[in-house]
């Protein structure tokens, strides 16, 4: 992985420090996302010390902002001539509903249409540092997710499960429908689902305190480290050089929901996203 250089959205904790620092390991340089520069240059200082190497950089963004997103973007492409591999691996559980600064349903609003629209942005780069690889943090929760396109953004009918479910489906229709618009360019795009894993993700935004689900899932969560082994065999394997379009667990090509392969779904939430992002 020397000379790759590698981008990993929420990577100051959880299973994307856990990829960071075993990506780093291996020669990459790697770029952290991170919300809060405080938690994230923690974090660095933490992937340098580990992995022995210097080559890790860290960058602001805040994934629930379209203006942040964007200026993200633009600094990204002004400061790095290429991108090899760009690991969308953020993501938020919320037990109660909230909105991002753009009106999104905060679940969805991260998990997909801030991602959504850092790929789109980050396209030309990936294009230009052919062959490249994407990869999606989704989860084995998508399997009871439903897109729910009358109210997309859960205003009448919120529950948390079902809004972390569809942000995850929508991770996995964004992959299927983004491989097949990128085919023959080189670049392979695909999703994988890293296991219930111990990470901050499902903790309160307000009181820093764990939620229910963490609560009740606790005693069968894995390591970060398990967790990222998936994003790391996808990120960095010649194994699955060639390979896109699929979902992964435990480093193996499974089956998603049968909702994920509806191609008019997926279309439908594409061009959703790219309207309401205007990506």
């Amino acid at each position: 992985m020397e000379s790759k250089i590698i981008l990993i959205t929420g990577a100051n904790s959880g299973i994307g420090k856990a990829t960071a620092t075993a990506l780093a390991e291996m020669g990459a340089r790697v770029v952290m996302m991170s919300r809060d520069l405080v938690k994230g240059e923690k974090a660095r200082q933490e992937v340098i010390r580990v992995s022995k190497n210097n080559q890790v950089d860290l960058m602001q963004c805040d994934l629930a902002s379209m203006i942040s997103i964007r200026r993200f973007a633009a600094e990204f492409i002004a400061k790095y001539p290429r991108l090899d591999v760009l690991i969308n691996n953020a993501g938020i559980f919320t037990d109660k509903r909230m909105e991002t600064a753009d009106g999104f349903e905060y679940q969805i609003g991260v998990n997909h249409f801030g991602h959504f629209l850092l790929t789109l942005l980050l396209l030309d780069l990936l294009k230009r540092s052919s062959p490249a690889r994407i990869i999606n943090v989704s989860s084995g929760a998508h399997f009871g997710g439903k897109i729910d396109f009358d109210d997309i953004q859960l205003q009448h009918k919120y529950s948390a499960w079902k809004s972390y479910a569809q942000s995850k489906l929508a991770n996995v229709l964004f992959t299927y429908e983004l491989a097949h618009r990128l085919s023959g360019t080189g670049i392979t795009v695909n999703c994988l689902h890293p296991g219930f894993v111990k990470t901050r993700f499902a903790f309160n935004r307000e009181s820093e305190k764990p939620n229910w689900m963490i609560k009740l899932m606790k005693p069968f969560t894995i390591p970060p480290a398990n967790g990222a082994e998936t994003s790391v065999y996808l990120a960095a394997s010649p194994e699955v050089e060639g390979v896109t379009g699929k979902y992964f667990a435990k480093r193996k090509e499974k089956a998603s929901s049968k909702t994920s392969y509806d191609l008019v779904v997926a279309e439908k939430l594409w061009n959703l996203s790219k309207a309401l992002t205007a990506g």
